[in-house]
């Protein structure tokens, strides 16, 4: 039996995860199911990242130990998985002995063997990223990454020779073209850091404790991407004196499912790691879009966060795996709201799918007391039905040999709209009035309960609590894969079950406003939140910002641009044209007259090819932007001190 590795990125336990983040197990859980299905031994791995400063300071923060901190989130993280229903192997956790022991044993091979060695670190350090950086790495002075603020560190630590393996790292890449995808994500490494030339890499830490030792120098933990990368193989029972077992029969991995944020660590950090030791690369690390909340990233400060549990709650488990799923592009960042989602549950699940089943097991009790009849009088349509039910397997085996899985979804709703279609030309209701049509009644009816045989088949590894559902209603059986590309399976006098809704069609507008409510409380009990305080500054740093005060006596929203106003600010005897980003808080016409503050002293920049000469000052707060203005008229052109 062929095997299939699949993985996710292990979660970081910093704090629970939302919906965002939770895309990428229901995608893997898809992605492993179908490899089940399609008679693949599929091992499937998942679990949590539990080391580092970030969570020791937050930790120390609430007053527990990092320990309890991780228990408790990592316990969070594995029931949403259980929740979602995902079929994970393996839950693999960084605190786990078996990990730190084999980690120790990682890191004491690749110094011994020189490809580590000790040194001194002095640069930039951001905390939520736990990346080191240079100056010229630094984007605007802050990190490259995440765009928070970075801090001055300097510390021991030992460093890993990434540039020795650079050129047979590009060598790979360009003898494997598969081995990073999408295609865009590989330019990107290529481009951005491999021609650039890499740096050597930051492998242990001293300025905190919450980590694995390095066991033979004490004061030093082994930093965050020794320790986390090395899960995909110590989940095994790698070791680099054990390399049996599970390790032997399922590496190298078939595909890391990753977030696109953190592909740099695992398409050059993770491979350049395998090389030192002597082991093999996986065979592709796929670097998944983001879902967003309308065009904005999830954040707790800017009050957008959707949670899954809260979508389980009010539409369910399959629905969240179905959205999920379907409403997320190969290469591109997808969206979720909860208008969407209503909208999709309604068109696709409700009335499309729902109704599909809903339709045929209730005629077949109302027309032959539940029992299914024999399919041998053909007629119109029958053909076109069955060739579109029975080539859907090959179709979606092609979408997702490649991680097309939206694609492949839509292969399956094919089949469903096809059978749709079947009923309004078949016309059931008719038949049904006439005695001597009763046997093309009864074929009709065989061929869609056997074409949703078919559709329960597929639909299992993306929707597996649906699947079951249709089964019990349906009597289908042989829903494996060798029958499903193969119509007349059913045998006559199966009897169906109740014809119960899948999906119960949604108030759009009650719902949301349930929602709404829902949300409104949710914020009353939780306590203000706002973003931390940055480091001090001088006061000299501070006078280097000339804030002045402009008068717009012109705004008008940047055209192809969904985001952008563009401002004339009448300054003193001069005009200044910004460019800002907030379009989606206010209008041209509450803002043109207006007093608003500025700084005057950024260096230009191109826009939509426009060029912006200043920044217009607004103050955030969940997810609203509000222009800052004077109290009182003042003189355009005054400078703020």
């Amino acid at each position: 039996m062929e095997k299939f590795y699949i993985t996710t990125a292990i979660a970081y336990t910093s704090k629970k995860p939302h919906i965002g983040n939770t895309y990428e197990i229901i995608l893997t859980d898809a992605i492993a199911r179908f490899n089940r299905f399609i008679g693949r031994d599929v091992f499937f791995l998942t679990g949590t990242d539990e080391h580092g400063q970030k969570i020791q300071e937050i930790a120390e923060a609430e007053g527990i130990t990092p320990k309890e901190h991780v228990d408790k989130i990592a316990g969070e993280i594995k029931q949403i998985a259980d929740m979602l229903n995902i079929s994970y192997d393996k839950f693999i956790r960084t605190t786990d002995d078996y990990h730190e022991k084999a980690v120790q044993k990682i890191f004491r091979t690749l110094y011994e063997k020189g490809d580590i060695y000790k040194s001194e670190y002095e640069g930039w350090y951001c905390t939520p990223c736990e990346s080191f950086w240079t100056n010229t790495q630094l984007a605007d002075g802050k990190c490259p990454d995440c765009g928070r603020e970075v801090k001055k560190a300097k510390e021991e630590a030992y460093f890993f020779k990434m540039s020795k393996y650079q050129d047979k790292l590009m060598e790979y890449i360009e003898a494997h073209p598969e081995f990073i995808q999408p295609e865009s994500r590989k330019n990107e490494m290529v481009n951005n850091f491999l021609k650039p030339g890499l740096q050597d890499l930051c492998v242990s830490r001293t300025s905190f404790s919450w980590g694995i030792p390095v066991d033979f120098d004490p004061g030093h933990v082994v930093y965050v991407w020794i320790d986390a990368l090395s899960n995909y193989i110590t989940a095994l029972g790698y070791s680099p004196d054990e390399k049996g077992g599970l390790y032997k029969k399922y590496w190298p991995a078939d595909v890391h499912i990753i977030g696109k944020d953190i592909l740099r660590f695992h398409t050059i950090y993770w491979p350049i790691m395998l090389m030192a030791l002597g082991e093999p690369l996986p065979k592709q690390v796929f670097g998944h879009p983001w879902m967003l909340v309308g065009e904005e990233k999830m954040s707790k400060s800017r009050g957008n966060v959707i949670y899954a549990e809260d979508l389980v709650k009010h539409f369910g488990v399959d629905a969240v795996r179905y959205y999920s799923l379907h409403e997320m592009p190969f290469a591109q960042d997808g969206t979720i709201t909860y208008e969407v989602f209503i909208s999709r549950f309604n068109s696709d699940l409700a009335n499309t799918l729902g109704n599909l089943v809903n339709r045929t097991v209730a005629m077949i009790n109302k027309y032959f007391d539940g029992v299914i009849q024999p399919g041998g009088t053909a007629g119109e349509f029958d053909g076109d039905l069955k060739a579109v039910a029975t080539g859907a397997l090959g179709k979606i085996m092609k979408k997702m040999e490649t991680l097309h899985v939206a694609d492949s979804l839509d292969e399956i709703w094919t089949v469903v709209n096809r059978a749709n279609k079947y009923i309004d030309e078949t016309m059931p209701w008719v038949l049904a009035k006439d005695e001597s049509q009763r046997a093309r009644l009864g074929t009709v009816l065989y061929n869609l309960i056997e074409t949703i045989r078919i559709i329960t088949s597929l639909l299992s590894s993306y929707m597996p609590e649906t699947a079951e559902k249709i089964a019990a209603q349906t009597g289908a059986t042989a829903l494996d894969f060798a029958n499903a590309d193969k119509f007349g399976v059913t045998e006559a006098g199966v009897k169906v079950g109740e014809a119960v809704p899948l999906f119960a069609r949604i108030d759009a507008e009650k719902k949301l406003a349930e929602l709404e409510e829902e949300l409104s409380a949710d914020a009353e009990e939780e306590k203000i939140e706002i973003a931390p305080y940055k480091d001090y500054i001088e006061f000299e740093e501070f006078e280097k910002l000339d804030i002045r005060v402009g008068k717009v006596i012109e705004c008008e929203k940047v055209p192809k641009s969904s985001k952008l106003l563009r401002f004339t600010l009448q300054v003193g005897s001069d005009t200044r044209q910004i460019l800002s980003g907030i379009s989606k808080y206010h209008t041209p016409e509450e803002l043109i007259g207006k007093n608003v503050l500025f700084v005057a002293n950024l260096k230009p920049r191109k826009m939509m090819g426009l060029e912006s000469c200043g920044m217009i000052l607004s103050a955030e707060y969940n997810d609203e932007l509000t222009v800052l203005t004077t109290l009182k008229d003042i003189q355009s052109g005054a400078e703020v001190v």
